[in-house]
């Protein structure tokens, strides 16, 4: 069998209008058909809201809801010996981002409320202040880490 080449990580260009890798990430993660102009607007209309709401830089505000969101540990099934095991990884720093970003935005998705910016802002808010949906799903990973302790020896 032969052997692939190593997955090869590509520059992420910053978007034009805040010149943030991370709020390039959120737009892509909110792009939904590849309607990119339409994820654009919601969230650079949730970077407002944010910005009219509090009075620091929304910016900031972002970065630290994704930190408070990013999970240390996940669980991923294991097959061993005809039974699977829900064995505890750590979470590398890309893959960590990437389900913070799409836990805020799924979480933000079913908030009740008219605007998607609305719902992004707000759950982006939550999130900086250790309170929401998102941080709740970063607990209850956690916990079934702790859990599932035990079968840490299968890790990969």
């Amino acid at each position: 069998m032969s052997q692939k080449d190593p997955y090869k990580t590509y520059r992420l260009v910053s978007d034009p209008f805040y010149e943030s890798p991370l709020v390039t990430l959120l737009i892509m993660h909110v792009l939904r058909n590849g309607k990119k102009s339409i994820s654009q607007r919601i969230v650079y209309s949730a970077i407002e809201n944010i910005a009219m709401k509090v009075k620091e830089d929304p910016l900031e505000i972002i970065e630290r809801a994704i930190k408070n969101v990013i999970p240390a540990v996940e669980i991923r099934s294991r097959r061993i010996g005809g039974s699977t095991y829900q064995v505890p990884t750590e979470v590398r720093v890309h893959r960590g981002i990437s389900l913070s970003i799409r836990w805020v935005i799924k979480f933000a998705k079913i908030r009740p409320g008219k605007s998607m910016s609305l719902k992004l802002a707000n759950e982006l808010l939550d999130a900086s202040k250790n309170l929401g949906n998102s941080i709740r799903k970063k607990e209850d990973t956690h916990k079934m880490a702790e859990a599932n302790r035990a079968f840490a020896h299968y890790r990969y």
